[in-house]
């Protein structure tokens, strides 16, 4: 059984993925540590069913909830009503083996009331700079870029 420890100096990580068999193709579940399931598989030309997101999938949309995370909180916590944080990746990989990733954009679309263009920029910066693990790790290969815009979000009638 997998779990998550939580130290105050450092954060240590388990999973367990298991390849379901034979008759499943090339489908994997991973149980993480806090108890959740994630199923992947590969495509049909690698042998998988196409049931799933692809393990590199996951690892963008890992990196993407990463820093969507993050920009929530330092939003959050410099004050303003942000109300929805989106992030789509779009991203390149390698041609050959180990197909890495190359590129990857990260466009925020931020709603809120009355945010501040400056503080949403500096929450993005922050996070691929400082605090997204998942981002910082994937710049080691891909050359990584911003965008974002914000959305007013309407008072309730």
């Amino acid at each position: 059984m997998s779990q998550l420890f939580i130290c105050k100096e450092s954060i240590h990580m388990e999973c367990t993925v298991r390849w379901t068999g034979l008759a499943a193709g090339m489908t994997f579940l991973a149980e993480t540590g806090s108890g959740h399931v994630v199923a992947m598989d590969g495509a049909p030309e690698g042998g998988g069913r196409n049931l799933a997101p692809r393990p590199m999938e996951v690892v963008l949309l890992g990196t993407g909830g990463c820093t969507a995370y993050d920009v929530v909180v330092i939003l959050r916590k410099s004050g303003q009503d942000v109300r929805g944080c989106d992030v789509s990746l779009k991203s390149e990989r390698a041609e050959t083996d180990p197909k890495v990733f190359t590129k990857v954009h990260f466009h925020f679309t931020v709603t809120g009331r009355n945010l501040k263009p400056n503080v949403v920029e500096r929450a993005i910066k922050l996070s691929h700079d400082k605090y997204c693990s998942a981002s910082i790790m994937m710049e080691k290969t891909a050359e990584i870029t911003h965008s974002y815009e914000i959305v007013e979000d309407a008072p309730a009638a």
